[in-house]
């Protein structure tokens, strides 16, 4: 009987980790995090495209990344990272509301059938 093999991937992933750690070769955890952030936001741009729903989350999730590093980096006030948030996140909706910006398209379902919006 063969036993799960997510103990010893959970054993070789949290040794990995405590080793880069321990020998300072691991950045940060905040620096991380503002990293997968920035990442994220890319990634959702190549996976979703350009649309009215990705031109405000991709965005919001770079600039989170870079609110991230910069508190914690160059020791930016909250009160002045939430602001600028504010201020670009209704940017991005007011630009997602142009028509020229394309709506997010239907994707079919894993099993084949299509959505009731599909219009075919």
């Amino acid at each position: 009987m063969k036993t799960s093999v997510s103990l010893p991937i959970l054993l070789i992933t949290l040794g990995s980790l405590w080793f880069l750690k321990s020998t300072y070769l691991l950045p940060e955890t905040s620096t991380l995090l503002a990293l997968l952030l920035v990442v994220a936001g890319v990634i959702l741009f190549v996976i979703d495209g350009f649309n009215k729903s990705s031109l405000v989350t991709g965005p919001m999730l770079m600039y989170g990344g870079t609110a991230v590093y910069l508190y914690d980096s160059a020791g930016l006030r909250m009160s002045h990272v939430l602001s600028l948030g504010m201020v670009l996140m209704g940017i991005l909706l007011l630009l997602a509301r142009s028509d020229r910006i394309p709506e997010r398209s239907l994707r079919r379902r894993a099993s084949g059938e299509r959505l009731p919006d599909d219009g075919r």
